[in-house]
């Protein structure tokens, strides 16, 4: 298992940009996987996109060419680069971690996005 804190949410209007952390408790290389996804109200948490422990990055449709996913080992932080952003990125952002496939996967508790139109 790992803490993960997240930072960074806050309200930007419709085109602007925001920057998500999270850090971990240890070092994020030991983890097979980290990654974000997102609540919004009313509706079905939806994976943004993840990094695996080799740097390979996956993103969904709604991220692919605004968001971008990257991390710094000094700091044992994971970051969520976000562009572009619409209203329909409203959300509270969560991020989560898996040590081994076999252990279920520690998440933080979310910070919260909200675009302006």
């Amino acid at each position: 298992q790992v803490t993960l804190v997240e930072s960074g949410g806050g309200l930007v209007q419709a085109g602007g940009s925001l920057r998500l952390s999270c850090a971990a408790s240890r070092n994020i290389f030991s983890l097979i996987v980290m990654g974000w996804y997102r609540q919004a109200p009313g509706k079905q948490r939806e994976l943004v996109g993840s990094i695996s422990r080799g740097g390979t990055t996956n993103y969904a449709d709604s991220a692919k060419g605004r968001f971008d996913i990257s991390r710094d080992g000094t700091k044992n932080t994971m970051y969520l680069q976000m562009n572009s952003l619409k209203p329909e990125d409203t959300a509270v952002y969560i991020c989560y971690a898996r040590s081994t496939w076999a252990e279920p996967e520690s998440r933080g508790q979310g910070t919260q996005v909200t675009v302006s139109s």
